[in-house]
């Protein structure tokens, strides 16, 4: 398979399962009764949950200045904002592309190497992913007793201490492998693991180690704000703090999944809040009001970065 055909199905399909799957939730409810939700629905808690989602994307652009300075680079804090929100812009039509497009406007105006402001962007990454094991992790805890009831009612116990046997004894046998490839594929996971430990081990060699973690903690807490505050925009709907912490969870991996999320997005949270006993329509709701919030913020304050970075840097 041709390279250029790679990233066209690799751009194609995404879109194809985001519409497959925007048709998927939209028959689960219809779309009358959506209508009604959105109408009803306080806007005062939406727009609180997107200022959450504005500090957060603030937060992540002064974070950034954290690892240019140990490389002798200080752009200004307004093009780092703007090229953060064309990023996550140029991420809803092609995924992962974002990042690129984020270290070229730092390239293309403040003269940073790209290869150097994209190996910060990856560590970034990096740190936003211990962020989301960790709050897997919590997760785990603090709803404990409910998923273990959870897993235990669905599955047999016994297979459940099996299965968990045998990935233990592969992940060994894998570990074992991979420490010892020289090429092919289990060279590349052995690379994203050393890439993943390097860059872990950067963020505590950097000089403003603690100023960085704070600004890890607050997007993260910001990100979660969104998703808490947005709840009360549908009357009624009462979620726990086991069901904001698991629908957050699956709410992030379907952005992951597919173009911004769209689609999947409903369709996770639904599903995660369906184990707290939440009734399908305001959960579903629920998700397409969050998606559709996050989604036209990006789209506005994106598009608005496009046209005004030019206009700021005139004189570059």
């Amino acid at each position: 398979m041709s390279f250029s055909l790679k990233k066209i199905l690799k751009t194609i399909l995404p879109l194809i399962l985001g519409v497959f799957l925007v048709w998927y939730s939209l028959s689960k409810i219809s779309i009358d009764v959506l209508i009604g939700y959105f109408k009803k629905a306080n806007y005062g808690w939406v727009f609180l949950g997107l200022f959450f989602g504005v500090l957060s994307h603030l937060s992540r652009a002064y974070r950034w200045k954290f690892m240019l300075e140990p490389l002798g680079f200080k752009p200004k804090f307004t093009n780092s904002v703007l090229a953060v929100l064309i990023g996550y812009l140029v991420n809803l039509a092609l995924p992962r592309a974002g990042e690129v497009s984020r270290a070229f406007v730092l390239t293309n105006y403040e003269d940073i190497p790209f290869e150097k402001g994209f190996g910060t962007i990856v560590a970034e990454r990096i740190a936003d992913l211990i962020m989301m094991l960790c709050i897997i992790i919590i997760t785990l805890f603090v709803q404990f007793d409910f998923i273990y009831e959870l897993v235990t009612k669905n599955f047999n116990p016994t297979k459940i201490s099996i299965v968990f046997a045998f990935l233990m004894i592969g992940s060994f046998i894998l570990f074992s492998f991979v420490k010892k490839a020289t090429s092919g594929f289990l060279l590349k996971i052995k690379t994203f693991v050393a890439g993943l430990v390097e860059g872990v081990a950067s963020i505590f060699k950097m000089k403003r180690k603690r100023s960085f973690i704070f600004h890890t903690l607050f997007i993260w807490t910001m990100y979660i704000a969104m998703f808490w505050a947005t709840i009360p925009a549908i009357e009624g709907l009462d979620v726990p703090l086991g069901g904001i912490l698991i629908g957050f969870i699956a709410g992030g991996f379907s952005i992951a999944a597919t173009n911004g999320g769209i689609g999947l997005y409903p369709i996770a949270v639904a599903g995660a809040l369906a184990l707290f006993d939440v009734p399908t329509e305001p959960a579903t709701a629920f998700g397409w009001i969050m998606w559709t919030a996050q989604t036209a913020m990006i789209i506005t304050f994106g598009g608005l970065a496009f046209l005004f970075l030019p206009i700021y840097n005139k004189n570059s």
